[in-house]
C-alpha cells in the first residue's frame, strides 16, 4: 500500500476487531507500523491479527477493555515489551450508541456505557501511551475517533453527540498540553461501514438512502481505504505540523468549517 511509511513505529489501536478500528489497524501494519489489536475479546481481536500477519505485517491481539484503566495500562506495556516502544496510540473503541430520546433515554443503558468507552478511554489512553509517546525520538502521534455528531449535534443520539464532543475537548486539549513535547493529538470523524451500521441498515433499509443521500460522494466511506489511510496520515511525519484537529471523513455529509 502506497502512502507515507509507519515503518518501524509501533501502534496500538482500540476496538481494532472490527469496523473503523480494524480498517486503521491493517493500513498502519501495510504502512509499516508493528500493531497491537487491543480488541476488548480474543475472538474478534486474534483474526485480524492473524490475517494481518498473513499479508506479511506486524500485529499481535492483546484483549483490552478499554473501561479498565489497569487493562489499558497492561496492553501499553504489552505493546512496549514485544516491540520496545509506543509511537501511536489510536482511541477507536466505543459502545452504546444506539437511537434514543433525552426525555425517555434510560442512563444506565446509555449515558454509562458511551462516556466509559469514549471520555474515561480516552483519557485512559492518553495517560497510559504519554510516558512512552514522549520519548525522545518517538515522534508520538495520539488519535481518537470521534463523530461528525461531537461538532453538529444529532436529534437521535443526543447523549452521543455529547460523549463525542467531549473527546473533541480532550483532543484539543491534550494538543495544547502535548505540543511542547513534540507530541501530536488529533481526531477522526468518520461514516463509514461497520457491523453496527450494516445491521442498522438492515433493519431501516430507508436509513440506508439517508445515510448515503446527506453525502456528497453518495455513499458510506470504507473504514481502510477511506478512514485508515487518514489515520497513518495523521500518524506520519507528513503530519507532523497538524495537531489539535479533528478531520472530518464523512464523503461531505458535514461541511460545517
Amino acid at each position: 500500500m502506497t502512502g507515507p511509511t509507519l515503518e518501524g513505529r509501533t501502534a496500538i489501536v482500540t476496538g481494532a476487531g472490527q469496523g473503523v478500528g480494524e480498517g486503521i489497524a491493517r493500513v498502519l501494519a501495510a504502512r509499516g507500523a508493528n500493531v497491537v489489536v487491543a480488541a476488548r475479546r480474543s475472538e474478534t481481536g486474534e483474526p485480524v491479527a492473524q490475517s494481518i500477519r498473513d499479508a506479511g505485517h506486524s500485529a499481535v491481539c492483546v484483549p483490552t477493555d478499554v473501561t479498565k484503566r489497569v487493562a489499558v495500562d497492561a496492553c501499553v506495556e504489552a505493546a512496549v515489551a514485544r516491540f520496545g516502544g509506543l509511537d501511536v496510540m489510536v482511541h477507536n473503541a466505543f459502545g452504546g450508541a444506539t437511537p434514543h430520546r433525552l426525555e425517555s433515554v434510560d442512563f444506565d443503558q446509555h449515558w454509562k456505557l458511551m462516556s466509559r468507552t469514549g471520555v474515561w478511554a480516552a483519557l485512559y489512553c492518553g495517560q497510559a501511551a504519554w510516558p512512552h509517546l514522549q520519548t525522545a525520538g518517538r515522534r508520538g502521534r495520539f488519535l481518537v475517533v470521534t463523530s461528525p455528531a461531537g461538532i453538529e449535534g444529532s436529534s437521535v443520539l443526543p447523549l452521543y453527540a455529547a460523549v463525542k464532543a467531549a473527546e473533541r475537548a480532550i483532543i484539543k486539549s491534550l494538543a495544547r498540553e502535548w505540543g511542547p513535547a513534540g507530541v501530536t493529538v488529533n481526531g477522526i470523524a468518520p461514516v463509514a461501514a461497520t457491523p453496527a451500521l450494516a445491521a442498522a441498515f438492515e433493519r431501516r433499509p430507508d436509513l440506508k438512502r439517508d445515510v448515503e443521500g446527506r453525502t456528497s460522494l453518495g455513499r458510506v466511506g470504507d473504514p481502510a481505504d477511506d478512514i485508515g489511510v487518514v489515520a497513518a496520515f495523521l500518524a506520519s511525519d507528513d503530519a507532523g505540523y497538524i495537531t489539535g484537529q479533528t478531520i472530518v471523513c464523512d464523503g461531505g455529509s458535514f461541511l460545517g468549517f
